[in-house]
C-alpha cells in the first residue's frame, strides 16, 4: 500500500505536465509575434517577408508584426532571431545571404549550423543579369565578348558587399574569364537608380526587385542566374544556357526561429508556413515577382542550408570573393 501511496502523486504530477504542455501548446500563439526581417523596408526581402507575415495573420489568427533590422550584411537581424528567448514568439526572415554566403566572406556573431532553428524553406528564384540600356549589348554572349574587349571598364553593381548579387557577378566575372570593377550599394534601389542611369553597366538583381525595370524598358535583362528557366519568364533564358556553363546563383529564403523552441510550437510554426506557401493568394503575388514556393520541414531546410553553406564556402575559396 506505501508503495501504491507514493506512486499516485507522481503519476498525477506527470499527467498535470502533459496536461499543461499539450493544452499550451494548443493555445499557441495567444499574443503577437516578432518578425525580425534583416533587411530595410521596401526591399526584394521585405516585401517577399510582408506577403508570408499577412497570411501567417489569417493563418495562426495572431498579428505578425514586422521588425525591419538591416545592418552587417544581414547579421544584426539574424542575430537577434539568435539571441532571442525560444518560445515561437519571435521568428526571423533568413536568406541566403545571411545563412549561407556570409558565413563563407566575413566574421559572422553566430554559427548558423548550431544557433539557428529552421522552420521551412518559404521560396526560390534566380536573379536578373541586367544591363544599362545604353550599353550595346543584348545577350550574355554579347556581354562577355564586350567586357574582354574592355577589360575593366564595365562597372558591376550590387545592393551590397556579401549579398547575393555581389556572390552572383564574382561567380559569373570568375566563370566567364571576366575583369569588371564591383560597386556595392547600400540596398538594390541605390544600385538600380544607378543602373537606369547608365553610370553602373551590370547588375544581378532578385527578379522581384528588377522585373517591373526589365518590363518597361528601363534596364535590358539578359538571363535568370537560376539553372533552369523561371516558370514565370519563360522567355528569359539562364546564363548557364547563354555561353556560361554551369553557372547556378539560385536565391532563397525562409524562416527561422531560435534554437530550443518547443517541438509542438515548432510543428504548429511549420504546418502554417506550409499552409501560407498554398495559399493561392501569395502565390498569386510571388508569381508576380517571379518567384516561387517551396515548403517543406524544418528537416528539410535545415539539410538545405548544410548544402548551401558548403557550396558557397568551396565557391568563395576558389574566387576568392570577400567583404570589401
Amino acid at each position: 500500500m506505501a508503495a501504491a501511496s507514493s506512486f499516485k502523486p507522481a503519476a498525477l504530477a506527470a499527467a498535470l505536465v502533459l496536461v499543461s504542455s499539450s493544452s499550451g501548446a494548443a493555445q499557441y500563439p495567444d499574443r503577437p509575434l516578432r518578425y525580425i526581417v534583416p533587411q530595410a523596408p521596401g526591399s526584394a526581402s521585405d516585401t517577399s517577408a510582408r506577403i508570408i507575415a499577412a497570411e501567417l495573420t489569417r493563418i495562426l489568427g495572431q498579428q505578425i508584426v514586422v521588425d525591419n533590422r538591416p545592418g552587417g550584411a544581414l547579421t544584426i537581424g539574424i542575430n537577434m532571431v539568435v539571441r532571442a528567448a525560444p518560445d515561437g514568439y519571435t521568428l526571423g526572415y533568413g536568406n541566403i545571404g545571411g545563412l549561407a554566403i556570409n558565413r563563407s566572406m566575413m566574421k559572422v556573431p553566430y554559427d548558423v549550423l548550431k544557433d539557428v532553428q529552421p522552420i521551412a524553406q518559404t521560396n526560390s528564384n534566380g536573379m536578373l543579369l541586367a544591363v544599362t540600356p545604353s550599353l550595346p549589348v543584348r545577350s550574355v554572349r554579347e556581354l562577355i565578348d564586350y567586357a574582354k574587349a574592355h577589360p575593366g571598364k564595365l562597372s558591376n553593381a550590387s545592393s551590397g558587399n556579401g549579398t547575393p548579387g555581389h556572390f552572383g557577378g564574382e561567380l559569373f566575372k570568375e566563370m566567364a574569364g571576366l575583369n569588371m570593377v564591383h560597386v556595392p550599394y547600400k540596398g538594390g534601389a541605390a544600385a538600380m537608380t544607378e543602373l537606369i542611369a547608365g553610370r553602373v553597366q551590370v547588375m544581378f538583381e532578385s527578379m522581384s526587385s528588377i522585373i517591373p525595370h526589365h518590363r518597361s524598358g528601363r534596364v535590358r535583362g539578359l538571363a535568370v542566374s537560376s539553372p533552369k528557366r523561371s516558370p514565370h519568364y519563360p522567355d528569359i533564358p539562364t546564363v548557364a544556357e547563354s555561353g556560361v556553363p554551369g553557372f547556378d546563383m539560385t536565391v532563397w529564403s525562409g524562416l527561422i526561429t531560435p534554437v530550443g523552441i518547443p517541438k509542438p510550437v515548432l510543428a504548429r510554426l511549420n504546418d502554417a508556413i506550409n499552409k501560407a506557401m498554398a495559399s493561392p493568394a501569395l502565390r498569386e503575388k510571388y508569381a508576380a515577382n517571379g518567384v516561387e514556393t517551396v515548403g517543406g520541414t524544418p528537416e528539410e531546410f535545415g539539410a538545405f542550408i548544410k548544402r548551401e553553406v558548403e557550396k558557397y564556402e568551396k565557391i568563395a575559396r576558389k574566387i576568392g570573393a570577400k567583404v570589401e
